[in-house]
Protein backbone atom coordinates (compact mmCIF):
# COMPACT_ATOMS: atom_id res chain seq x y z
CA UNK A 1 0.00 0.00 0.00
CA UNK A 2 1.41 3.42 -0.79
CA UNK A 3 2.24 6.25 1.55
CA UNK A 4 -1.11 7.82 1.85
CA UNK A 5 -0.86 11.45 1.07
CA UNK A 6 -2.09 14.34 4.08
CA UNK A 7 -5.87 14.54 2.94
CA UNK A 8 -5.81 10.31 2.54
CA UNK A 9 -4.36 10.22 6.01
CA UNK A 10 -7.48 12.32 7.21
CA UNK A 11 -9.93 10.35 5.61
CA UNK A 12 -8.99 7.28 6.67
CA UNK A 13 -8.87 8.40 10.50
CA UNK A 14 -12.46 9.69 9.84
CA UNK A 15 -13.69 6.44 7.95
CA UNK A 16 -12.40 4.66 11.24
CA UNK A 17 -13.84 6.74 13.60
CA UNK A 18 -16.62 4.72 14.60
CA UNK A 19 -14.15 2.34 15.40
CA UNK A 20 -12.91 1.80 19.02
CA UNK A 21 -9.79 -0.42 17.50
CA UNK A 22 -8.63 1.86 13.90
CA UNK A 23 -5.62 -0.03 13.87
CA UNK A 24 -8.19 -3.46 12.79
CA UNK A 25 -9.26 -1.47 9.68
CA UNK A 26 -6.17 -0.28 8.72
CA UNK A 27 -4.66 -3.77 9.04
CA UNK A 28 -7.22 -4.91 6.60
CA UNK A 29 -6.54 -2.05 4.36
CA UNK A 30 -2.65 -3.17 4.36
CA UNK A 31 -3.88 -6.40 3.30
CA UNK A 32 -6.05 -5.06 0.80
CA UNK A 33 -9.00 -5.85 2.15
CA UNK A 34 -12.26 -3.74 2.80
CA UNK A 35 -12.76 -2.83 6.47
CA UNK A 36 -15.70 -3.59 8.44
CA UNK A 37 -16.45 -0.33 10.19
CA UNK A 38 -19.60 0.57 11.92
CA UNK A 39 -22.64 3.03 10.39
CA UNK A 40 -24.09 4.99 12.53
CA UNK A 41 -21.43 7.13 13.64
CA UNK A 42 -19.73 9.33 11.24
CA UNK A 43 -21.67 8.38 8.54
CA UNK A 44 -25.07 6.27 7.54
CA UNK A 45 -25.20 4.41 4.25
CA UNK A 46 -27.60 3.86 1.74
CA UNK A 47 -27.78 0.54 -0.13
CA UNK A 48 -28.70 0.99 -3.59
CA UNK A 49 -29.69 -1.77 -5.87
CA UNK A 50 -26.83 -1.88 -9.03
CA UNK A 51 -29.98 -1.91 -11.37
CA UNK A 52 -31.83 1.24 -10.32
CA UNK A 53 -27.86 2.90 -9.97
CA UNK A 54 -26.93 1.62 -13.75
CA UNK A 55 -30.73 2.34 -15.05
CA UNK A 56 -30.21 6.56 -13.68
CA UNK A 57 -26.68 6.41 -15.13
CA UNK A 58 -27.99 5.22 -18.48
CA UNK A 59 -24.74 2.59 -18.52
CA UNK A 60 -23.01 0.15 -16.35
CA UNK A 61 -19.43 1.12 -17.91
CA UNK A 62 -17.87 2.09 -14.51
CA UNK A 63 -16.62 5.38 -15.75
CA UNK A 64 -19.85 6.46 -16.92
CA UNK A 65 -21.88 5.28 -13.57
CA UNK A 66 -18.66 6.88 -11.49
CA UNK A 67 -19.10 10.26 -13.14
CA UNK A 68 -23.32 10.40 -13.10
CA UNK A 69 -22.77 9.57 -9.65
CA UNK A 70 -20.40 12.32 -8.98
CA UNK A 71 -22.51 14.56 -10.67
CA UNK A 72 -26.01 14.08 -9.08
CA UNK A 73 -24.44 12.72 -5.74
CA UNK A 74 -21.60 14.94 -4.98
CA UNK A 75 -20.08 12.49 -2.15
CA UNK A 76 -18.51 9.05 -1.37
CA UNK A 77 -19.74 6.10 -2.95
CA UNK A 78 -18.81 2.69 -2.60
CA UNK A 79 -19.50 0.05 -5.28
CA UNK A 80 -19.82 -3.66 -4.55
CA UNK A 81 -19.10 -4.89 -8.41
CA UNK A 82 -21.92 -6.95 -9.68
CA UNK A 83 -24.56 -6.41 -6.29
CA UNK A 84 -24.66 -3.16 -4.76
CA UNK A 85 -23.37 0.86 -4.56
CA UNK A 86 -23.23 2.65 -1.01
CA UNK A 87 -23.74 6.26 -0.67
CA UNK A 88 -22.23 7.89 2.66
CA UNK A 89 -24.93 9.96 4.05
CA UNK A 90 -25.21 11.72 7.35
CA UNK A 91 -25.58 10.07 10.17
CA UNK A 92 -29.15 9.59 11.21
CA UNK A 93 -30.30 9.68 7.73
CA UNK A 94 -31.91 6.01 8.71
CA UNK A 95 -34.33 7.75 10.94
CA UNK A 96 -35.90 10.12 8.36
CA UNK A 97 -34.92 7.89 5.28
CA UNK A 98 -38.79 7.04 3.19
CA UNK A 99 -37.36 5.14 0.09
CA UNK A 100 -38.72 2.22 -1.00
CA UNK A 101 -36.03 1.66 -3.28
CA UNK A 102 -33.29 1.34 -0.74
CA UNK A 103 -32.35 0.64 2.79
CA UNK A 104 -30.07 2.84 5.00
CA UNK A 105 -27.78 1.48 7.18
CA UNK A 106 -27.48 3.18 10.20
CA UNK A 107 -26.47 3.19 14.17
CA UNK A 108 -25.21 -1.00 14.76
CA UNK A 109 -24.92 -1.50 11.21
CA UNK A 110 -21.96 -2.52 9.35
CA UNK A 111 -20.04 -1.87 6.10
CA UNK A 112 -17.12 -3.37 4.25
CA UNK A 113 -14.90 0.49 3.64
CA UNK A 114 -12.25 -0.06 0.85
CA UNK A 115 -9.02 2.38 1.29
CA UNK A 116 -9.49 5.46 0.69
CA UNK A 117 -7.20 5.24 -2.70
CA UNK A 118 -8.86 2.04 -3.59
CA UNK A 119 -10.65 3.79 -6.77
CA UNK A 120 -9.91 1.57 -9.60
CA UNK A 121 -12.76 -0.48 -10.79
CA UNK A 122 -12.50 -4.00 -10.27
CA UNK A 123 -14.71 -7.06 -10.74
CA UNK A 124 -15.04 -8.87 -7.22
CA UNK A 125 -13.52 -6.35 -4.83
CA UNK A 126 -15.12 -3.24 -3.21
CA UNK A 127 -13.96 0.15 -4.63
CA UNK A 128 -14.84 4.03 -4.51
CA UNK A 129 -17.20 4.53 -7.36
CA UNK A 130 -16.47 8.27 -5.98
CA UNK A 131 -14.05 8.39 -3.92
CA UNK A 132 -14.08 10.60 -0.21
CA UNK A 133 -13.02 14.12 -1.34
CA UNK A 134 -12.86 16.09 1.85
CA UNK A 135 -13.51 14.87 5.48
CA UNK A 136 -17.33 14.56 6.39
CA UNK A 137 -18.49 15.68 3.00
CA UNK A 138 -21.39 13.28 2.12
CA UNK A 139 -24.09 12.54 -0.61
CA UNK A 140 -27.39 14.39 0.52
CA UNK A 141 -30.23 12.01 1.53
CA UNK A 142 -32.22 13.76 -0.77
CA UNK A 143 -30.15 13.52 -3.69
CA UNK A 144 -29.86 9.93 -3.24
CA UNK A 145 -33.36 9.50 -3.25
CA UNK A 146 -33.69 11.42 -6.19
CA UNK A 147 -31.02 8.95 -8.39
CA UNK A 148 -33.12 6.05 -7.13
CA UNK A 149 -36.32 7.56 -8.45
CA UNK A 150 -34.96 8.39 -11.72
CA UNK A 151 -33.49 4.79 -11.65
CA UNK A 152 -36.52 3.32 -10.94
CA UNK A 153 -38.58 5.53 -13.43
CA UNK A 154 -35.96 4.23 -16.44
CA UNK A 155 -36.40 0.92 -15.81
CA UNK A 156 -40.34 1.03 -15.51
CA UNK A 157 -40.03 3.23 -19.04
CA UNK A 158 -41.36 6.18 -17.40
CA UNK A 159 -39.69 9.70 -18.26
CA UNK A 160 -37.67 10.91 -15.11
Amino acid sequence: MPTPTAIEAAIARWLTSSSQAPSVAHEAWRDDRPAMLRTGGPYDAVKMPLSLVHAAAGSSAPDVVAGVLAEMLDGPVICDPGRWYYALVPPGTCETWRSAQAVVRGRGGWLGIPRPDRTKPTSVATYWAVPAAEVRKLCSAEAVAELLRVGRARLEGIAP
